[in-house]
């Protein structure tokens, strides 16, 4: 969504913030990233963690 301009129906339900941040993405303001699932650790409360890879984070 952040990098396709066209608006389709079946994504009405994307809430504004999401819009918002696109429109920072194409003016240039932002710059998104990939941050895989092993370095997000915004993530670590979410789901079950190993023993190790909770050590590591």
């Amino acid at each position: 969504l952040s990098k396709n301009p066209v608006f389709h129906g079946r994504s009405k339900h994307i809430a504004v913030r999401f819009h918002f941040l696109r429109d920072l993405v194409k003016d240039e303001v932002v710059r998104l990233r990939y941050c895989s699932s092993e370095n997000q650790v915004a993530d670590i409360m979410t789901k079950p963690l190993k023993l190790e890879r909770f050590e590591k984070l």
